[in-house]
C-alpha cells in the first residue's frame, strides 16, 4: 500500500507600504498604536485576501469538505493537511471570520491535520541563536490550538528551510516529523517517497516533498506549452499509482487552486475529482503526515549540514539564496538581527509585534535579483516594480522603526556587560543596550556585579561616554560616595536610573511630539 499525503501551504503576509520613502512620509509623528497601519498596508492586504478567498479559499475548502463527507463511510477515507501561517490566520480574523469557520469545520472532521510552522512565516530558523525561532513556533502552535482546536505534531519550517540543526531544534521541541524538499542534492540516489532520519536525531523523521509531482500541479497545470497539458485527475492519479515508494508527499501552495491557476482553467474540477481517482486504486490510500511517521520505519539517514547545506523549496538552487542571496537581502537581515536585543529590552508588546512582522520572509523574497525562471516566479509574487524598489521600501521602514525604538528605550552607543570580577568566567550573562535595559539589569543582576562595577567607575563611565548623560553619571557618583553596599546600594542605583529614564523619556516625547 502506497500512502498519498496532500498538504497545502496557506500564507498571506502583512505587506509593507511601498511608497512612504518616495512620498516623503517617513519619520512622521505617530503614536505607538498607529505604527502598524503606518508601516503595513492594510487596504492592500484586505483586497488581496478577499480576492484569494473568493477565488481559492472558500471554493477549495468546500470541495475538500464535500470530498471528506463523500468518503467518510468508506474503508479508505479522504484525508488532507494544511500549514497555515499565523499571519494568515490573523488576516482570517481581520477580514473574514466566516472563512476561519470553514477551517474549523475542516479540523472538526477528524480527517484534516494542521502542521506547525513559525507564526510570522519568518527565516528565524537561520538565526545563529534559536530562541526566536522556538518562540515563534510555540506562538503558532498555541494559535492553531486556540483558533482551530488542533494541536500540531508535525512541523513545516518556512518555505521548507531545513538543515541538521533545524531538525534537531524541532525534535527537541517535541515534534515527531518535519518536512523538507525532496531534492537530489541531499538524497543522492535515494527516493523522496520514503521517510528518513535527520543526522544527529533519534526520534524525529523527515518527510520529503515530491517536488516534481507537486510542481506538475503548482506550476504546470495551466501551461499549454507543457506536453502533458491538459492535466486531468485520472492522468495524475495514474502517475501516483505508478510511482515507486512508500509515501508520496504532494505539497503545493493552496493558492494554486483558484488564484495562481484561475477557476476557468478547471483547477477546481481537478481538485474535486482527484481524491476519487486516487482512491480507486487498491494500493493507494490518502493519509495524514502524522500517520506516515507513525506507520513507516526510517529508510536511512539524511545529512544536511547547516553551513552551506541548507535546503528549501525555492528556485532552482533550492537553498536559502531566495532570501539571503544578495547584498540588499543581507543588509535588511542584518538590520533585523541587530534590533533583536533592543526590542527585547523594550519589554513592549507593540514593538515586539512590529519587529516580528518585519521578519516575514516575503519582504526578503521580493528583493531577489536573479533572472530566468526563478526571477519570474519572484516577480509574480512581488507587489514591487523591481527588487530594488522592494529594498528601498523595506529598509526605509525598518530604519524608521529603529529610530523610534532607540528613542523609546534611550539606547547607548555600546552595550554594558555585567561582570562580578575580572575574566570571562565572571560574566553574569546580563547586558544592557539602553537605559531602560540598564534599569532592568540592575534590578536582577547579582549584587556582587553592582558593587564591582560601581567601585571600578564602570557605571559612571558608561553613562558619561556611551549614553552621553552627565546627569546620570553624576547621580551614579553620588550613590558611590554614599558608601552604601549590597541591596541598599542596588536600590539607590535603580531609583536614580529610573528617575533619569523617566525624565529623559519625557524630554524625548516633548521634543519629538509623537515621533
Amino acid at each position: 500500500m502506497t500512502d498519498v499525503v496532500f498538504v497545502f501551504e496557506v500564507h498571506q503576509p502583512h505587506r509593507l507600504r511601498r511608497n512612504l520613502f518616495w512620498e516623503g512620509k517617513v519619520f512622521r509623528r505617530q503614536t505607538k498604536q498607529e505604527l502598524f497601519n503606518y508601516y503595513f498596508d492594510n487596504e492592500v492586504d484586505r483586497e488581496i485576501f478577499k480576492r484569494a478567498a473568493r477565488k481559492c479559499y472558500f471554493p477549495s475548502n468546500q470541495i475538500i469538505l464535500d470530498t471528506i463527507d463523500r468518503h467518510k463511510h468508506e474503508k479508505k477515507q479522504a484525508k488532507f493537511a494544511f500549514s497555515c501561517s499565523g499571519v494568515y490566520l490573523e488576516q482570517c480574523e481581520m477580514f473574514d471570520r466566516d472563512l476561519l469557520e470553514t477551517f474549523r469545520q475542516l479540523a472538526a472532521t477528524g480527517r484534516v491535520e494542521f502542521l506547525n510552522q513559525t507564526y510570522y512565516h519568518s527565516i528565524a530558523s537561520l538565526y545563529p541563536e534559536k530562541e526566536e525561532f522556538i518562540t515563534q513556533a510555540q506562538m503558532h502552535r498555541q494559535t492553531v490550538k486556540d483558533l482551530l482546536g488542533y494541536t500540531p505534531t508535525v512541523f513545516e519550517n518556512t518555505e521548507l528551510l531545513y538543515n541538521n540543526t533545524i531538525a534537531k531544534t524541532v525534535e527537541d521541541m517535541g515534534y515527531k516529523g518535519i518536512y523538507t524538499e525532496g531534492v537530489e542534492k541531499i538524497l543522492g540516489e535515494k527516493s523522496p517517497n520514503f521517510i528518513y532520519t535527520p543526522k544527529g536525531c533519534k526520534k524525529i523523521r523527515v518527510l520529503l516533498r515530491n517536488y516534481k509531482l507537486t510542481d506538475d500541479i503548482g506550476f504546470r497545470f495551466s501551461a499549454r506549452w507543457w506536453p502533458e497539458w491538459p492535466l486531468t485527475a485520472p492522468k495524475y492519479a495514474n502517475w501516483l499509482a505508478t510511482a515507486k515508494g512508500e509515501v508520496i508527499n504532494i505539497f503545493p501552495d493552496y493558492e494554486t487552486f483558484g488564484e495562481h491557476h484561475w477557476p476557468e482553467t478547471g483547477i477546481h474540477s481537478f481538485l474535486q475529482h482527484l481524491p476519487d481517482e486516487v482512491l480507486k486504486y487498491d494500493h493507494l490510500q490518502m493519509v495524514n503526515p502524522s500517520d506516515v511517521v507513525t506507520k513507516h520505519a526510517s529508510a536511512g539517514e539524511v545529512d544536511v549540514p547547516e553551513e552551506e547545506g541548507t535546503v528549501s523549496w525555492a528556485d532552482i538552487k533550492r537553498d536559502q539564496t531566495g532570501w539571503l542571496g544578495n547584498v540588499m537581502q543581507w543588509a535588511y537581515y542584518v538590520t533585523l538581527r541587530r534590533l533583536e536585543p533592543l526590542v527585547m529590552e523594550s519589554d513592549d508588546p507593540e514593538y515586539l509585534r512590529l519587529w516580528r512582522d518585519f521578519q516575514t520572509s516575503d519582504h526578503l523574497y521580493y528583493m531577489f535579483t536573479a533572472g530566468g525562471g526563478p526571477g519570474e516566479v519572484h516577480s509574480y509574487f512581488s507587489p514591487y516594480e523591481s527588487p530594488m524598489d522592494a529594498f528601498v521600501a523595506a529598509q526605509t521602514l525598518i530604519n524608521d522603526f529603529e529610530a523610534r525604538l532607540r528613542l523609546a528605550i534611550l539606547t547607548a552607543n555600546e552595550p554594558f556587560l555585567f561582570y562580578t570580577g575580572i575574566g570571562e568566567s565572571c560574566f553574569t550573562g546580563w547586558k544592557a543596550w539602553s537605559l531602560k535595559g540598564f534599569v532592568r539589569a540592575l534590578e536582577n543582576v547579582d549584587v556582587a556585579a553592582v558593587e564591582f562595577h560601581l567601585n571600578n567607575g564602570d557605571f559612571e563611565n558608561w553613562a558619561r561616554f556611551s549614553l552621553k548623560d552627565e546627569k546620570l553619571a553624576g547621580a551614579i557618583k553620588e550613590s558611590k560616595d554614599s558608601a552604601q553596599k549590597g541591596e541598599k546600594l542596588r536600590k539607590a542605583l535603580v531609583a536614580a536610573s529610573k528617575k533619569r529614564f523617566t525624565a529623559l523619556s519625557k524630554q524625548v516625547n516633548e521634543a519629538t511630539q509623537l515621533f
